[in-house]
C-alpha cells in the first residue's frame, strides 16, 4: 500500500537578519517615538508559554510589526509579515515570515530554499537595508551612540503547526527527511554529515520536535508556541554582540600598542601625565565593554525551564557564543594587564620626576649658601 506523502496544513518559513545599530538602545523613548510616529502601541516581547518565573527575559525588547511587504520568489509574489525587536544592548531583529500551507513536505524544504536564495547569506540585500534604514529612521533618537557596524547575523526556522496527519516526533522522523531542509542540499549526504545535522534534536511531549543547525532550524509545534523561536533569535543576538565586540577589541589592541610605544619613546617631564590619559581611556573601554557583555549574558534568564534551557544551552554551544565571549573575555584582560603597567608607569615617572626636583632644590640651596659665603 502506498504511504500518501505528508503536506503541511499549517505553518511558515520564518527569516531573521541580525543588525548591531548602537551601543545601546533607550527602549521606553523607543516605545514613546513609535507611538508618535505610527500612531500603533508596540509591545514588550514576551516568551508565550513558559512561566516569567522560570524564562524570561533579562530586559524585555521592544517588538513592532511594520506593513507587510511584497516578495518576489522565481514567477510568484508572495506576501510576508515584517516584525521587528529593539535589545536594549544595541541589536534590532527583522524577522520576515511567510505562512506556508497546503504544500507538500519536499515543496515545504524547497520553499526554504528559495527563501534562503532570496534572503540569505549572499542574497541581495535592499530588502534588508532599505527595513533596516525605516528603523534607523524611525528610532534615531532612542540609538544612544549610533554604530555603523557591516557585522550582521542571519538565521531561517522552517516551522510547523500541522500536517496533514496527526503525528509524533518519532513518526514524523520515520516519514520525513529532515536533511534537505536543515542542509539546504538536494543531494544525498553522508551517514556522517546526516547524523552531525539531526545532533541537535529535542522534544518535550510526543508529539513536538526542535532541530538545531548552525544556520537554520526545524519547529514542529501544534500548539503554535512561539518560545523556541524566541529563544533562538536572543542566542544569535548574544552571537553578533560577542562577535561585534570581539573585533572591537581585535582593532583596539594593536592600536593600543601603537599608543604605548609612542608614549613611552616621548621622554618629557609629561610623561607620567601622557601615561596616566592612556591608562584612563584603556580603564573606560573595559568599562564599557564590561557593562555591556554582561547585558548581552543577561539577555535570557532561564531557571526552572529544564527544556528550553537545554534547547539555549545547545543553541549557544552550536553558535560558538562561550568561544567568543571567551575571547573577549581574554582581550580583556590584556587591556587590563595593560592599563595596571601604565599606571604603575605613571606613578613610577611621577615619582622620577619628583626625585629630579628635590635634588635641584638641594642643589640650588648649596649653590645659595656658597654664594652667600
Amino acid at each position: 500500500m502506498n504511504v500518501r506523502e505528508l503536506e503541511v496544513l499549517s505553518g511558515a518559513i520564518i527569516a531573521y537578519r541580525l543588525f548591531d545599530v548602537a551601543y545601546s538602545i533607550n527602549l521606553p523613548m523607543a516605545e514613546s517615538l513609535w507611538r508618535e510616529r505610527a500612531r500603533s502601541s508596540s509591545t514588550r516581547a514576551r516568551l508565550s508559554t513558559a512561566d516569567p518565573k522560570a524564562v524570561a527575559f533579562g530586559v524585555a525588547p521592544v517588538e513592532v510589526t511594520l506593513e507587510q511587504i511584497s516578495l518576489q520568489l522565481g514567477a510568484v509574489t508572495a506576501t510576508v509579515g515584517v516584525t521587528v525587536r529593539l535589545y536594549d544592548f544595541g541589536v534590532v531583529t527583522i524577522a520576515l515570515r511567510l505562512p506556508a500551507s497546503g504544500l507538500t513536505w519536499q515543496a515545504f524544504g524547497e520553499l526554504m530554499d528559495r527563501i534562503d536564495r532570496r534572503l540569505g547569506t549572499g542574497a541581495d540585500t535592499q530588502i534588508w537595508g532599505s527595513l533596516l534604514a525605516q528603523i534607523r529612521t524611525t528610532f534615531a533618537d532612542a540609538l544612544v551612540r549610533p554604530a555603523s557596524s557591516t557585522i550582521e547575523e542571519d538565521y531561517m526556522i522552517g516551522a510547523v503547526e500541522a500536517f496533514s496527519e496527526t503525528l509524533s516526533a518519532e513518526d514524523l522522523q520515520r516519514r520525513v527527511d529532515l536533511v534537505p531542509l536543515l542542509s539546504g542540499e538536494r543531494r544525498p549526504l553522508s551517514a556522517a554529515a546526516r547524523q552531525e545535522l539531526l545532533r541537535q534534536s529535542f522534544s518535550y511531549y510526543t508529539d513536538d520536535l526542535v532541530v538545531l543547525t548552525w544556520d537554520r532550524a526545524f519547529i514542529y509545534e501544534p500548539r503554535r508556541d512561539s518560545d523556541v523561536a524566541d529563544v533562538l533569535e536572543v542566542a544569535n543576538a548574544q552571537l553578533l554582540e560577542m562577535r561585534y565586540y570581539d573585533e572591537l577589541l581585535d582593532a583596539e589592541l594593536p592600536r593600543m600598542y601603537d599608543l604605548i610605544e609612542r608614549t613611552q619613546r616621548t621622554l618629557s617631564l609629561f610623561a607620567s601625565q601622557r601615561f596616566a590619559r592612556l591608562a584612563r581611556r584603556l580603564t573606560a573601554l573595559v568599562a564599557e565593554v564590561t557593562e555591556l557583555t554582561e547585558k548581552v549574558d543577561n539577555a535570557l534568564q532561564v531557571t526552572e525551564d529544564v527544556y528550553l534551557a537545554r534547547i539555549y544551552a545547545s543553541a549557544l554551544d552550536l553558535f560558538r557564543v562561550p568561544t567568543v565571549g571567551a575571547a573577549v573575555d581574554r582581550k580583556l584582560a590584556i587591556i587590563r594587564d595593560t592599563y595596571t603597567a601604565l599606571y604603575q608607569e605613571a606613578s613610577a615617572a611621577r615619582a622620577a620626576l619628583m626625585e629630579a626636583v628635590i635634588v635641584v632644590l638641594i642643589a640650588v640651596e648649596i649653590v645659595l649658601a656658597l654664594l652667600r659665603h
